[in-house]
C-alpha cells in the first residue's frame, strides 16, 4: 500500500515506467513507505481510444503532457507531508519524465486498514 494510478496521454513506456518511479520515490522519501511496497497500474491514452480532457482550472495552463496520478492510501498523513509528496512527485517527474510540474495532476484518498486486501482474500491489515 499505497495503490497507485497514473494516466498519460501518448506516453512509450519508458515515461510511464519514469513516472511510476518518481511516484514511488517520492512516496518512499515523504512518507516513509517501504521500497518493496509498489502497486501501481500505469496508462497509456492514445488521444483516440482513450483520452485525457482537461482545462486551465485555477490558472494552471495544462498541455497535452498531462498526468493524472491518482493515490490511495490509508488515512493519517498531516497536510505538510501530504505537500511535500505533491511537491516531490512533481519534481522527480520533471527529473525522470520531462513532465513539466504543471502538468502534474494529483489526487489522494484516503481509506482505513479494514479497506485492503493483498491477495488470499485476507484483510491482512485487520487479520494479522
Amino acid at each position: 500500500m499505497p495503490f497507485v494510478r497514473i494516466d498519460a496521454l501518448r506516453a512509450d513506456p519508458d515515461r510511464l515506467d519514469a513516472l511510476g518511479r518518481a511516484v514511488h520515490d517520492a512516496l518512499v522519501e515523504t512518507i516513509g513507505f517501504p521500497p518493496n511496497d509498489r502497486f501501481q497500474v500505469l496508462t497509456s491514452h492514445d488521444g483516440v481510444s482513450g483520452m485525457l480532457r482537461y482545462d486551465d482550472y485555477l490558472g494552471v495552463r495544462r498541455d497535452d503532457g498531462i498526468v493524472y496520478i491518482a493515490l490511495t492510501m490509508r488515512s493519517g498523513r498531516t497536510p505538510a507531508q501530504k505537500q511535500a509528496l505533491y511537491r516531490r512527485i512533481a519534481e522527480l517527474a520533471q527529473e525522470y519524465a520531462g513532465t513539466e510540474p504543471r502538468n502534474v495532476f494529483i489526487t489522494l484518498t484516503e481509506n482505513e486498514s479494514a479497506d485492503w486486501s493483498f491477495g488470499h482474500g485476507v484483510a491482512q491489515y485487520i487479520d494479522g
